[in-house]
């Protein structure tokens, strides 16, 4: 059986299920992972994934970069955390080109501007920083994972509906850019013109969609926003309502889990035929929000309004406003990390997500190049849920 059938139930495990799969103290590693991110959605994926004694590649050492200090619910993941602000060429020089041991880089962070030209100039920094300090140094290293994302094909936020040569889905690989500045093209270039220079050297890059997984630090965190928005109407007896549009209600959607991100990372870093390609991943079934907007109800044993498309529609952002003292409550009450409200509620993203229909992308280059991995999305949904109660990241 394919090694990444094992999850294919379940996408994640609770605290203390994970310590019996973590593999020994070994330190006969045949990979050195350099996780750019580590505190991210995919990176805390990748985190947990990659010590495992049957990860490919591996036994691995990890470690994993991330601006701020590490919080508690990264802490038992046994790699070594790097606090680096990449941001800043100094930083990343003094602490990543030291790590002259690394094999592969995996790197899935961004920052978010208002405008994608800012989003671009600092997004490029950022990634070069990284490269800089550790290609020339890192002797035996030999592949970068670039994440981007479905934008790649949809434009980025700020041209949503403005693009007059949009793109047809199912989104494929081999479709071509958008002509729209979009910094997911700006890293891409960088990445190829990093690998031309070092040989044997070799990349992939990986496009989810809305990612289902377990950050509270994610700017794009669906599950935990919506957990928060779930918690939130329990504390004060309100209905759950659907804060989005009659087409997201309606149409089908897809998600990307991420232990399944991770998955599809690791496999293009270790298998051959895999190398120098992008590759679009989702779970590979689609699902609708009518349907699993009461999954999320009977998980916070809360109300679920009736949809109302008669209704005049309010985002999430502005439901939310002055909800701080109510966050503030709920975490006191319920004993959970001290978390802000701004931390796990990334309400401008949801209502986003949630304004549109989902177009959707094709899994075929995968699995024709060997990567069968999936899973069952309302499974996803619910069993990330749990993640964020067993760390008590929501009540």
């Amino acid at each position: 059986m394919s090694w990444w059938w094992a999850g294919a139930i379940g996408a994640a495990k609770k605290k203390l299920d994970e310590s019996d799969d973590i593999a020994a103290t070994s330190k006969n590693y045949q990979g050195v992972a350099l996780i750019v991110g580590v505190t991210g959605i995919v990176g805390n994926s990748l985190a947990e994934i990659l010590p495992l004694f049957d990860t490919p590649g591996g036994p691995w050492k990890v470690y994993g970069v991330a601006r701020r200090p590490r919080p508690i619910w990264n802490s038992d993941h046994p790699i070594e955390y790097i606090q680096c602000d990449i941001s800043d060429e100094n930083d990343a020089v003094s602490k990543l080109s030291p790590l002259t041991d690394v094999t592969n880089i995996f790197y899935v962070c961004w920052a978010n501007r208002t405008k994608e030209e800012e989003n671009c100039r600092v997004n490029s920094q950022m990634f070069r920083n990284v490269l800089n300090a550790v290609v020339p140094n890192a002797i035996n290293l030999k592949h970068i994972c670039l994440q981007t994302g479905l934008k790649h094909y949809a434009g980025p936020f700020e041209y949503w509906g403005r693009i007059e040569q949009s793109l047809e889905p199912p989104y494929s690989e081999d479709m071509p850019r958008l002509g729209v500045q979009n910094f997911y093209y700006d890293l891409e270039d960088i990445l190829f013109a990093q690998v031309a220079k070092k040989e044997d050297l070799t990349w992939s890059v990986h496009r989810p969609g809305y990612i289902f997984g377990f950050s509270p630090y994610s700017l794009m965190n669906l599950v935990c926003t919506l957990c928060v928005y779930a918690a939130i109407c329990k504390h004060e007896g309100t209905p759950l309502k659907f804060p989005g549009t009659k087409a997201a209600w309606e149409s089908y959607f897809e998600a990307s889990d991420a232990d399944l991100i991770a998955e599809q990372q690791i496999w293009a870093a270790v298998d051959p035929y895999a190398k120098n390609e992008a590759f679009n991943c989702s779970n590979g079934d689609v699902f609708k929000w009518k349907l699993l907007w009461g999954v999320l109800g009977e998980q916070f044993e809360v109300e679920v309004a009736e949809f109302n498309d008669e209704e005049e529609k309010v985002s999430l952002e502005e439901m939310m406003k002055r909800k701080e003292t109510v966050w503030e409550e709920i975490v006191r009450e319920n004993g959970l990390v001290p978390t802000k409200l701004e931390e796990v509620g990334n309400w401008w993203f949801a209502d986003a997500g949630l304004s549109r229909d989902c177009p959707l992308a094709s899994m075929n280059k995968s699995k024709e190049h060997g990567f069968l991995g999936f899973r069952n999305t309302k499974n996803s949904f619910i069993s990330w849920i749990d993640k964020m109660k067993a760390y008590k990241i929501v009540p």
